[in-house]
């Protein structure tokens, strides 16, 4: 461990640094090898991006600082490599470490995610004399959440239903809102991650999307969409509004209500003038 390091002054090592921008980090352990307790500091200012870390020796402390206000809650996603080794991943927090990602859990293409105010990102290079042919790389994305706490894309979100302010903001704010009935219901046998379901929509309409998530074939809009299991979700004939995010280019479903019940709160809020953006309901 480099716990030791942390508690004492940072070596800023001399990496050799392939690559820099505000979202993405690339750089070699190479040039410091002679030097394995050296530590990096890395600075990342985008909602989402990249680190790729070649020959990994020493430590990488990755500063999530996206250019947002400082209230704003944001839950940061990582997405290894598949060919990820050579480093495991910690959440540093006043000189302690807590796991978040190993070796193995990185060669399986296991996603986590955790809240900004938890920590810095703590990659430290696994002990090896021989480092050819390693490399430590992930994908990150920066999500807003409504509280600090708030998990909504890991199949161990707890399941309950959104505020009408909420459901409100985030018709105008997601990566996807749409009209439609769940068509069928699967377990995600092909998914790294356990404890979430493949929903197939039907929809009646499209508010909004991103990336092509959903597509009209034979006249009719359908698409698939991912949601934790212990939601529970069904097919059946009731109509929904599902409105979600998109997490490294997979849809999940944030806020799914009634779209009876989305109707009359829409509806409510444009008489009263108090809705945060316009859609046509007929």
């Amino acid at each position: 461990m480099f716990l030791f390091i942390l508690l004492s002054a940072l070596v800023l090592c001399g990496c050799a640094q392939y690559s820099s921008d505000q979202c993405n980090w690339k750089g070699s352990g190479l040039t410091h090898e002679s030097h394995a307790r050296d530590v990096e500091q890395v600075y990342l200012r985008c909602a989402e991006g990249s680190l790729e870390w070649l020959y990994p020796t020493g430590a990488v402390i990755v500063n999530l600082r996206p250019n947002l206000p400082s209230s704003t809650h944001l839950l940061a996603c990582l997405k290894p490599r598949r060919d990820s080794r050579g480093a495991a991943l910690f959440l540093e927090r006043a000189g302690e470490l807590r796991s978040l990602l190993s070796e193995e859990e990185q060669a399986a293409g296991l996603v986590r995610c955790f809240g900004l105010q938890e920590g810095a990102l703590f990659v430290e290079a696994s002990a090896r004399q021989d480092i050819s042919r390693r490399v430590t790389a992930f994908e990150y994305q920066l999500i807003p959440t409504q509280t600090p706490g708030d998990r909504p894309y890991s199949p161990a979100a707890p399941c309950r239903p959104c505020t009408d302010d909420q459901l409100l903001m985030a018709l105008c704010t997601s990566d996807f809102a749409v009209r439609g009935r769940i068509r069928h219901v699967e377990d995600d046998d092909d998914d790294d991650e356990e404890g979430q379901v493949s929903a197939l929509l039907w929809l009646s309409r499209v508010y909004r999307q991103k990336s092509g998530v959903f597509a009209s074939v034979r006249g009719r809009w359908t698409g698939r969409v991912k949601m934790p299991m212990r939601c529970d979700p069904r097919a059946g004939q009731d109509d929904f509004l599902f409105t979600g995010h998109l997490r490294f280019g997979e849809p999940w479903v944030t806020c799914a209500v009634l779209y009876t019940h989305f109707s009359t709160l829409y509806r409510s809020a444009l008489h009263a003038g108090t809705n945060p953006c316009h859609i046509r309901t007929d």
